[in-house]
């Protein structure tokens, strides 16, 4: 073990002194070029060497452990009385692989939720990356969530475990039978193209919430919308989607569902001054709220980490959402 130590110290040593080698000749190339100062070039290439791997541990370290509340507001002319102020949490994208080594920082995150006090709480896929044993560290902390109303939840693309051996036409059967499990084990309720309806001084809003329905041929798309609407005809619906373009695609313009919650995009953990993403390269909506004549989309961008264990200007989100009769 000692000497695996020293070796790979000695490698780091030997790549540190080929930068500072490679930095030189370029910083002499550029001093005789524009006709600079040797130091002044030196200097400027170090920084810029430097930069990169500080803004990642950042990422790493600080900002993927600092969740944002973000309230945003829904009022509908169509909403029930009785539910006007009713509030609801939304998450997203808690990928339970990237909090193996992270299980306080979840719970804080838990934390903050639970001091909310919604009515609701939704959560819109992705509880694991790979597979179910990821769950065993993240279960605990999870099922500590708790509103008065319950949480509602439904699957997003990696539930499916896909990417475990043996997984076949997007899926790992097996595997998927346990994530379910595991989830109803922390006191979720698990919509599989199902809805559930809360009633409120004799009005009723209805939840429905698909499986996966996605665009994109590289995903699972097991979701019956049309099964999970059955029995909530004249109600105010909630819909709980985990990918956004399915709200594109079968909903906006098409379908009587005034609210859908997704996510799905991570904004691609990192974002230009928090204001452009490259998750806008592939999707239209990606991170934040939208609205066609009176339906709206909100799109969270996640707690956890698929692409690298960072964020940056991307906070893991909490959404706290609350209705409003127009």
């Amino acid at each position: 073990m000692y000497t695996e130590g020293v070796s790979v110290l000695a490698i780091l040593l030997v790549a540190a002194l080929a930068l500072l080698v490679l930095n030189a000749l370029v910083a002499g190339v550029l001093a005789l070029l524009f006709r600079l100062t040797f130091w002044r070039c030196f200097r400027w290439g170090l920084l810029s060497l430097i930069l990169p791997p500080m803004l990642l541990l950042y990422g790493v370290l600080i900002e993927r452990n600092c969740y944002r509340v973000r309230t945003v507001e829904i009022a509908s002319e169509t909403l029930p009385a009785a539910f006007d102020g009713y509030t609801l949490v939304q998450l997203s994208d808690i990928h339970s692989r990237s909090f193996r080594y992270r299980v306080r920082s979840l719970e804080r995150a838990v934390d903050k939720v639970n001091a909310l006090g919604a009515d609701l709480i939704v959560f819109t896929g992705d509880l694991v990356t790979i597979g179910p044993v990821e769950l065993l560290k993240t279960g605990p902390a999870l099922s500590r969530l708790h509103a008065p109303d319950g949480v509602l939840a439904i699957l997003g693309n990696h539930d499916y475990c896909p990417y475990m051996p043996g997984a076949r036409r997007h899926a790992n059967l097996d595997s998927l039978a346990l994530v379910e499990d595991r989830e109803r084990a922390l006191g979720w309720d698990l919509l599989l193209n199902e809805n559930r309806k809360i009633a409120r001084g004799g009005d009723t809003l209805a939840v429905v919430g698909v499986e996966n329905i996605s665009t994109s041929p590289a995903f699972p798309s097991t979701g019956d919308l049309a099964g999970a609407m059955a029995g909530t005809e004249g109600f105010w619906r909630i819909l709980l989607s985990h990918d956004p373009t399915h709200w594109e695609r079968d909903v906006v313009g098409k379908e009587d569902i005034p609210l859908t919650l997704s996510g799905h995009t991570h904004a691609a953990q990192v974002s230009l001054f928090g204001l452009w993403t490259p998750s806008s390269l592939i999707y239209p909506h990606n991170r934040g709220l939208y609205r066609e004549q009176e339906q709206y989309l909100y799109v969270n961008i996640g707690l956890g980490e698929t692409i690298f264990p960072a964020r940056l200007c991307a906070v893991p989100e909490i959404t706290r959402i609350v209705l409003r009769r127009r």
